[in-house]
């Protein structure tokens, strides 16, 4: 430590120095002062320009004022702080004042170690404000304290560095902000992609949904097509059949000779609708007279009449022939016939 901490140590262990030097300074018999606990006071950056060491209200008041207030200050251990109310800025102004008062001398002499620990303690905690103050203080009591650069560039160099802490953390800050922002949007454009790529998968669906669909509407109008072309195909084969068949020998037609031969219903809806028409079929009259076979060789309209013309004439008997006789018959359906 410097000789001003090895002084401060020498005197903190004399209280009795100290109470004689304040005695002399206020003409009073006053207790010595305990020893102050610095101020808790949050760490700050000054101000570019510091306030003055003793303040002008101290600096306007006069000498007596200036005793009383010093001594009182101590008593109630505000050796230092606050600014303004402290018993070192009233001994300063009565030095200014008193400038040969070996009292005033002594009583700044006894109070500069504790304010030198205060000045240590305000950059402890990074208190820059406070600690220029107290070294504004200390310098004034004692210029050429050896103290007074140390505690200099520790203000300074804390100054800095917590400007550069500060700088640190505000930059953190926003490139924080900008993480956070950079990400949120990278979150927007995978959920606007996703979106897409969703919107795309339904349009892909359906689009395959409306192949498939008009695929099974062209396979069932080529079924219905091929349907159609296979019943036209089919009469035509039977008409050609009929055509290519010979005719019954006309003595063998002839020699039928109809016992029963039932009229046809007339179908429901053609009756309703006063549809007529014909059916040409060919029956086969087997040797006891019923009709073994039928089919339709031409119906006009085609479908109507067809199954009520072959279930009437499965019902025809005739009188028996000594062998089969094959022959055509033309059914007429007729509203009112």
């Amino acid at each position: 430590m410097s000789h001003v901490n090895t002084k401060a140590k020498v005197r903190l262990l004399a209280p009795l120095t100290l109470v004689v030097a304040l005695a002399a300074c206020s003409g009073k018999d006053e207790p010595a002062p305990a020893a102050p606990t610095a101020p808790a006071t949050p760490a700050a950056t000054p101000a570019a320009t510091p306030a003055p060491a003793v303040s002008a209200k101290v600096q306007s008041m006069g000498t007596e004022e200036l005793r009383d207030l010093a001594s009182k200050a101590l008593r109630e251990n505000r050796m230092y702080a606050p600014a303004g109310d402290n018993a070192i800025e009233y001994y300063l102004a009565l030095r200014d004042k008193t400038p040969d008062d070996a009292s005033v001398k002594s009583a700044l002499t006894d109070l500069l170690p504790y304010t030198l620990i205060a000045a240590e303690q305000s950059l402890g905690r990074e208190d820059f404000a406070e600690g220029q103050r107290l070294v504004a203080l200390i310098e004034k009591v004692d210029a050429t304290a050896p103290a007074l650069p140390r505690l200099k560039t520790g203000i300074t160099n804390g100054m800095q560095t917590a400007l550069k802490r500060t700088q640190e953390e505000t930059d953190k800050v926003k490139k924080d902000a900008e993480n956070k922002t950079k990400q949120l949007a990278d979150q927007q454009r995978q959920q606007q992609a996703s979106e897409a790529e969703a919107a795309k998968q339904i349009a892909a669906q359906q689009d395959a949904a409306r192949r498939e669909s008009e695929r099974q509407d062209g396979e069932r109008q080529a079924a219905a097509r091929r349907e159609a072309e296979q019943r036209q195909q089919a009469a035509a084969a039977a008409q050609a059949a009929a055509a290519r068949q010979p005719a019954a020998a006309p003595a063998a037609a002839a020699a039928l000779r109809a016992i029963s031969t039932p009229a046809p219903r007339y179908p429901a809806d053609a009756l309703r609708a006063g549809t007529s028409g014909e059916v040409l079929v060919e029956i086969t009259v087997g040797t006891d007279g019923s009709v073994t076979s039928s089919r339709v060789l031409r119906a006009t309209p085609a479908r109507v009449f067809d199954r009520e013309a072959l279930n009437a004439v499965k019902r025809w008997k005739f009188e028996p022939v000594s062998a089969p006789v094959t022959t055509r018959r033309t059914l007429s359906f007729a509203p009112g016939g």
